[in-house]
């Protein structure tokens, strides 16, 4: 019998130059080259972060700190940077920190808040107060005055002092008895004698003297008697000569005292009157005490001064107590402070405290030796720091937290390991007004938002950098304006429009969208750079058109040696590819390879085996644990398809196996699901498939297809194996019609899509898609039921009708046969003693 007709297919939808060209003709007025345009100074095409960026710093409350999220390349610190210091800010309240000794607890040092520029004058005063002082207090004791006073009153007290002492002498003398004084292990002492015969003679010897007989007994005891006396009297005379020893010391004390505290009252009230505020008003008192209170530091100083011991054997300066640590001079600042701290490590975010040996080989520090951190700096302003290294260092994140919680900075020790002691002084914690800036990426900051309670509180703001701005004339001339500003900043040569214009065009691929430029300008101004390079290269004064593709070229050559090794065995036929004929139950499906820094497309040979049986649709690649969630998706959702358009009105009683051949590796996207569809179609159908055709595009259980990813990746790679294998003029791509505003592919594909070598087909439907493949109708659900007759779909549909009813009659024996049967066989007798039961009507 003669083969049916089948159904004849809809013309397919072929796009044609103009569809996939993207070449930028802009030309403002009178510009002819870089030369032509004002540099852009602004940020550009980030108008819902600087608006964000504009909330956070307008809102003085505390926790209104910014986190600044965007894609990688956008140039977000740079422009952040850029943006903070164009910004609108009212007159800075910058202010200077200082550290002083605490005299009534050293070991938390005090923290003392002025002006700007008014912690320098300070410090200059207190280093003059103490040097006058230092220098005019030893001359003040070397002065005539000083020692006349200083000999009137030595004068006095040993005047009474020896008429004391003769009074004693004098009762001595009196009564018979001297004062001797006697070597002793304890050194010399002082004793009361009697005089006998005119020599001092000792009691325990007059006692020997006595027993012998040689002196009266009575005589003994009576010079015992008085010598009880004079021993009393003489104790008393010595308490009395140290009170009056005492006595001279306090009156030359105030005598120093009345000469030296003028002076330091008189230089002391000139620095208050300077510094009226109570902290720094307090901090003087102690000072005038301090200095009052301790005359010896002075010669102490004087010592040290005639001293030439090493700094490292040098004792400690006895008005080292009365120094000022700047740890934050503003006086040369007039704009708001913005640092930028690239290393965020404990020591450099918040200070540290500096331990030093002392001559005694002891560890020790003090309010001279802590150092302020950037955020120390950035006070009064903005502190920008990378969220990513700032939560790899240890011990920085929640010392941070605290200290914007509570609007403060602890200057403290950082030891993790806690090798050594600690430093033993807590410096008085300083109090904080500023915005902190932190620069990560999306998941950075959804980590902190879903696990730190803190980071809501204390980062309201959140700013997020866009990839892309619209394409418009505006945002091509910011473009032309941009690279100008990269030419003047790096002296580069001019860029002629059509270098400018490639530019641009390199900015709309990279964007991965017809209607958008991409914003990410660090790539922009290394293709920028690049392009310079190669016009040097040529000699050439203007960068043009050519030399930037050559930058893009070679750019893309320095990374694509994986895709160049995956060509060559394409073109050897290792990896198998069909670009040409037709075959049943096969096609070419696309993948992309992403290398992380560059990503390309490849053909994928995929194939359908289909037969009787109730095991549905197999995965290969799932039962061999190659496939992904979203691939095994994708393939629940063709089985989904096939029920809705095929199992209306009888079961599937289908196998069908798919499988990427060649696949060795994971499998995941549902890209390629449209693909399976028309593998499966052809296997049921027995139709062949175009092999010069590739297709890519999701679908869903309705039959619509659905826009994928990386559809310049996948077209390319497919026009480069035909490209190898040879064009023919009927090759191409099927893709879904919702990524033609995607396409932005390279100058040679198309240039082939120009010259129709090469073709792309957009579809919005598996029916579109399946006539294209095939040169067959796809059909249509007809009332009656059914599908058009020799369609593709009817096909399909009669296929599957013929396997239900193969089932339905596989196994099941003949009418004649089962009566011949029951003739064949023997009828069993009956047993006259039993009665049987009737027998059962067999179906």
């Amino acid at each position: 019998m003669p083969t049916a007709k089948r159904a004849a297919p809809r013309a397919p939808k072929r796009l044609g130059f103009k569809d996939v060209s993207y070449a930028i003709s802009y030309k403002p007025r009178n510009v002819t080259c870089s030369d032509d345009v004002q540099p852009s100074w602004e940020v550009i095409g980030q108008d819902r972060a600087i608006e964000a960026i504009r909330i956070g710093l307008s809102v003085p409350q505390p926790g209104y700190n910014i986190f600044v999220t965007g894609m990688s390349g956008t140039g977000r610190t740079t422009t952040i940077r850029n943006l903070l210091e164009r910004l609108d800010h009212e007159t800075p309240q910058l202010h200077d920190v200082a550290y002083v000794n605490n005299f009534k607890d050293v070991d938390r040092p005090r923290c003392l808040i002025f002006a700007a520029g008014d912690g320098r004058r300070f410090k200059k005063d207190m280093d003059y107060l103490i040097s006058s002082i230092r220098q005019v207090v030893p001359k003040i004791f070397l002065s005539e005055d000083y020692k006349d006073r200083h000999t009137r009153l030595v004068r006095e007290f040993e005047s009474r002092q020896k008429k004391l002492i003769a009074e004693f002498e004098g009762n001595l003398t009196e009564a018979g008895f001297v004062m001797v004084q006697i070597q002793s292990n304890l050194g010399i002492r002082n004793e009361i004698q009697p005089l006998v015969d005119g020599e001092p003679v000792a009691l325990d010897k007059l006692e020997g003297l006595v027993k012998e007989g040689k002196f009266s007994a009575p005589q003994l005891d009576e010079f015992r008697r008085v010598w009880d006396s004079l021993r009393r009297e003489f104790d008393t005379t010595t308490v009395e000569s140290k009170k009056l020893g005492a006595k001279l010391e306090e009156a030359i004390e105030k005598l120093n005292l009345s000469m030296v505290a003028p002076l330091v009252t008189d230089k002391i009230n000139l620095v208050r009157r300077r510094y009226p505020d109570e902290k720094t008003a307090t901090y003087l008192d102690e000072v005038e005490e301090a200095l009052t209170s301790d005359l010896d530091r002075y010669r102490e100083a004087q010592a040290q001064d005639n001293q030439d011991e090493s700094p490292a054997l040098r004792r400690r300066e006895p008005f080292e107590e009365f120094s000022v640590n700047l740890v934050l001079d503003n006086a040369e600042s007039t704009a708001v402070p913005i640092i930028s701290e690239k290393s965020p490590s404990h020591k450099n975010l918040f200070g540290s405290l500096e331990r030093v040996v002392d001559r005694h080989g002891y560890w020790r520090t003090d309010f001279t030796r802590i150092h302020g951190g950037s955020l120390l700096r950035a006070a009064g302003g903005f502190l920008v720091i990378n969220a990513l290294d700032l939560l790899t260092e240890p011990g920085t994140w929640t010392p941070l937290k605290r200290a914007l919680r509570n609007g403060e900075i602890e200057v403290q020790a950082y030891d993790p390991f806690y090798m050594m002691a600690g430093s033993g002084i807590k410096p008085e914690p300083i109090p904080l007004t500023m915005k902190v800036v932190l620069i990560g990426e999306a998941h950075v900051y959804r980590l902190l938002w879903n696990y730190d309670e803190d980071f809501k509180k204390i980062f309201k703001i959140k700013s997020e950098f866009d990839s892309t701005m619209p394409l418009n004339k505006a945002s091509v001339e910011q473009y032309y304006r941009y690279i100008c500003r990269v030419v003047e900043e790096e002296q580069l040569p001019t860029f002629a429009l059509s270098g400018m214009q490639a530019v641009a065009e390199y900015g709309r691929r990279l964007s991965g969208d017809r209607d958008k430029l991409s914003v990410r300008f660090m790539q922009v101004a290394d293709i920028v750079r690049e392009a310079a390079f190669f016009a040097r290269t040529d000699s050439r004064k203007q960068v043009t058109r050519d030399h930037v593709e050559r930058a893009i070229i070679s750019k893309r050559r320095r990374v694509n040696m994986v895709e160049d090794k995956i060509q060559e065995m394409f073109d050897e036929d290792v990896l198998m590819v069909d670009t040409t004929g037709h075959v049943v139950g096969q096609i070419n499906g696309l993948s992309v390879y992403n290398l992380g820094e560059y990503s390309f497309g490849r053909p994928t040979r995929i194939t359908v085996s289909t037969s009787l049986g109730k095991a549905g649709i197999i995965n290969i690649e799932r039962e061999a644990d190659l496939s992904g969630p979203i691939h095994n998706k994708g393939v629940q959702v063709l089985s989904g398809w096939l029920r809705q358009m095929f199992a209306q009105d009888k079961p599937l009683v289908l196998s069908a196996s798919i499988a990427f051949e060649q696949s060795y590796s994971g499998v995941d996207g549902d890209s390629a699901s449209s693909t399976e569809i028309f593998a499966l179609l052809s296997s049921l159908t027995g139709i062949p498939i175009d092999q010069g055709i590739a297709v890519t595009g999701s679908v869903n259980q309705h039959g619509q297809i659905q826009p994928i990813g990386g559809v310049n990746e996948k077209v390319e790679g497919f026009f480069d194996v035909c490209e190898a294998k040879g064009l023919t003029g009927k090759q191409g791509v099927i893709f879904p019609v919702q990524n033609q505003r995607d396409l932005l592919l390279r100058s040679d594909v198309i240039e082939a899509v120009k010259k129709k070598t090469f073709h792309l087909y957009p579809i919005e439907t598996v029916e579109q898609g399946i006539e294209i493949l095939t040169g067959v109708g796809a059909g249509k659900r007809l009332v009656s039921g059914g599908f058009t007759k020799e369609s593709v779909l009817g096909l399909a549909d009669d296929k599957l009708r013929d396997m239900a009813l193969s089932v339905l009659r596989f196994g099941q024996p003949s009418r004649n046969g089962d009566k011949d049967k029951e003739k064949a066989e023997p009828k069993p007798k009956r047993s006259p003693a039993k009665k049987r039961a009737p027998a059962r009507k067999r179906r």
